[in-house]
């Protein structure tokens, strides 16, 4: 059973019809005591770093708690920027620290920001053996909409170059986060779920 954590940051619907395609059970949990029953994750949400306000304490120690289990989660767009330790859209705040380092705005030299529309990942060879991007070949083409980015680290998994270049998807351990939209962005997206339902059990 998969949670999909709701704090008003995104469009569940089309997560939870992905999720769907791929066959997984999905529950959106009211409070964090819910997630106990969770065997993995998902963190959506599009917007203003702000948003993960509503994510406090008690979903932060329900999460980890999760994690230290070894139960698996995925980010999206904003939900993988608040993995790491904070962004600069809101620099009161803190993410949950599961990555180091902190999401930067996208760099505007000769692109427009923020990035919307299909871009293309470039997955490295040894990156392919993620666990996240099994059966993502590098060049694939997601859809991306946002307007700061994390930084690549040895934890991505992929690149992304728009003004500059930003992980794109990243994994570390059940960790995982993807900066784009995997419910819209065809059979790659869903192939992307279908790695974190797989990996969930």
């Amino acid at each position: 059973m998969i949670a999909l954590i709701d704090y008003r940051a995104g469009n569940l619907t089309s997560v939870r019809k992905a999720l769907a395609a791929v066959g997984a059970e999905v529950f959106v949990p009211s409070a964090p005591a819910d997630l106990a029953s969770a065997d993995g994750v998902i963190v959506p949400g599009v917007g203003h770093f702000g948003a993960t306000r509503a994510l406090d304490r008690a979903w932060v120690d329900a999460i980890g708690a999760l994690l230290k289990a070894g139960r698996p989660i995925l980010g999206i767009c904003l939900g993988m920027q608040w993995l790491y330790e904070g962004s600069e859209e809101a620099p009161d705040l803190h993410g949950i620290g599961a990555l180091q380092g902190s999401c930067a705005r996208l760099i505007a030299r000769d692109v427009k920001v923020p990035h919307v529309g299909w871009n293309s990942l470039n997955v490295s060879a040894q990156s392919s053996e993620a666990w996240i991007a099994r059966g993502v070949p590098d060049g694939a083409h997601v859809y991306f909409t946002h307007s700061y980015a994390a930084p690549v680290t040895g934890d991505c998994v992929a690149v992304t170059r728009h003004g500059n270049s930003f992980a794109a998807m990243v994994e570390r351990g059940p960790v995982a986060g993807v900066q784009f939209h995997p419910e819209k962005s065809g059979d790659v997206g869903l192939r992307i779920l279908r790695n974190f339902v797989e990996r969930a059990g």
